[in-house]
């Protein structure tokens, strides 16, 4: 597996493993699928600090198995130095240690960039992805109960952080 910042190229790819999430898991709170040119446009403001990684499978640098990316916390200005990451792995290679490594490499970037903290809000008791966070040093900070509504039940999320200068 190969991790590369991510290209206009590979929207389609990150719409897909993206869609498949908002169809059929409750990793996202989004109940409509994104079009081309929505994720076209995620991608686009996810330029410079703000940046999205994705992981290709070895010798094929053009087909998509996972992304990260960090975005905004907040638009006040006192948040600037706070980011949110997220990891979304194709359904047919969870479990290969793709979310893992991309993890590593979008907090990594995180603190090349100069943030302070990195903030992970997981929903639906994705007990995977907090094991993952967890073992790259984020510390559950609260649970927000019962915030989202998916597929007829309550889901509460998982405010995990991570404090970059404590991070190597």
């Amino acid at each position: 597996m190969a991790i590369r910042a991510a290209r206009l190229a590979d929207a389609e790819g990150i719409r897909e493993i993206y869609n498949y999430e908002v169809l059929n898991g409750t990793s996202t709170f989004d109940i409509e699928p994104r079009s081309l040119a929505a994720q076209q446009a995620w991608l686009q403001d996810r330029s410079g600090v703000h940046a999205v990684l994705v992981a290709t499978p070895d010798g094929d640098d053009d087909t998509v198995i996972g992304y990260a990316s960090l975005s905004p916390f907040h638009t006040r200005p006192a948040y600037n130095t706070t980011v949110e990451n997220s990891v979304y792995v194709h359904v047919d290679h969870r479990g290969e240690g793709v979310g893992g490594a991309l993890l590593a490499e979008i907090i990594g970037l995180a603190q090349s960039h100069g943030f302070h903290t990195v903030i992970a809000r997981i929903s639906g008791k994705n007990e995977a992805s907090v094991a993952a966070h967890r073992s790259a040093g984020f510390e559950v900070v609260g649970v927000e109960r019962e915030v989202g509504r998916k597929f007829g039940r309550w889901l509460d999320v998982t405010v995990m952080q991570l404090m970059l200068r404590d991070w190597e």
